[in-house]
């Protein structure tokens, strides 16, 4: 009885700690939320802190603004573009080579695979004037094709997350599709992808998180005049003598958030599976 009382309270004290934790990551969110909602005279002031009222509320004024006047859609398109094609084009590729290193045995499968565990490990600094020339050099420099570029970075994480996956899975159900006829193509679209479902979409989130953030990457590659990105649109939000226009980009971050959120929320029950899967070691 005691130690119920005690594994009780312990689960109390853990519940009140970890909602602590949560008012404390929310918080920022809230006061974006709030801001873009005020004008930029109660931004500036120390009123930043406070609800908006009477006299700051706003409205959308301040979105109306952000997609409007600083070309936001088009940033959020170009931004579309390059999460879309990039995330696919990683998960595609490395999911078919997760499933290499792991069903053919070997020194190059092994080698294959510990390049791709050592990739995550080198710092994007070491690498990114080189990047900047090759990119010029091979026409990556633009939302098209840039999504080479964010495979070779993001190979590492999503190779080691799908050869877990794929360790866990019976050889018996390849087995018996090459049994029916079924060629190395077809078992892979037909037998692996559906069975890879929790580490596709865990992956997809994690890698469509960085790829719609990223902002050094796209700065060093892409041309500025022609091509940006939400976060580089956002970092122009900017009047005469260097002044910042806080309201219309707090306006802009929140739309930036949503669709991460939103794709979240709706497969968040896929994430702790697929990432648990992932780190399995075989």
């Amino acid at each position: 009885m005691a130690n119920f009382k005690n594994k009780r309270a312990l689960n109390t004290v853990l519940s009140v700690v970890l909602g602590l934790l949560c008012v404390v990551y929310i918080y920022p969110i809230f006061m974006i939320l709030t801001n873009s909602l005020k004008d930029e005279l109660a931004i500036s002031t120390t009123r930043a802190f406070e609800l908006p009222t009477a006299e700051t509320f706003v409205g959308l004024q301040n979105y109306v603004y952000g997609v409007q006047e600083m070309n936001f859609m088009a940033s959020f398109g170009y931004s579309l573009i390059i999460t879309v094609s990039s995330v696919a084009l990683i998960l595609l590729c490395c999911s078919m080579c997760a499933w290499y290193i792991t069903r053919v045995t070997g020194k190059l499968s092994k080698a294959m695979y510990y390049l791709c565990v050592f990739s995550m490990v080198v710092p994007f600094q070491m690498v990114m004037f080189t990047l900047a020339k090759t990119a010029d050099t091979l026409k990556l420099n633009n939302p098209f094709n840039i999504c080479i570029i964010y495979l070779g970075f993001g190979a590492g994480l999503a190779v080691f997350m799908f050869t877990g996956f794929v360790k866990s899975m019976p050889l018996e159900i390849e087995e018996a599709a090459m049994i029916d006829g079924c060629n190395p193509l077809q078992i892979f679209f037909r037998v692996v992808i559906p069975l890879l479902k929790p580490a596709m979409i865990s992956t997809a989130i994690l890698e469509t998180m960085w790829v719609w953030n990223d902002y050094l990457l796209p700065t060093l590659v892409l041309d500025i005049k022609k091509y940006r990105t939400i976060p580089m649109a956002i970092q122009y939000f900017r009047g005469s003598y260097g002044s910042v226009q806080m309201a219309p980009m707090m306006a802009c971050i929140i739309l930036t958030i949503l669709p991460v959120i939103i794709l979240y929320i709706a497969c968040q029950k896929y994430i702790i599976e697929g990432v648990i899967a992932g780190a399995v070691k075989g």
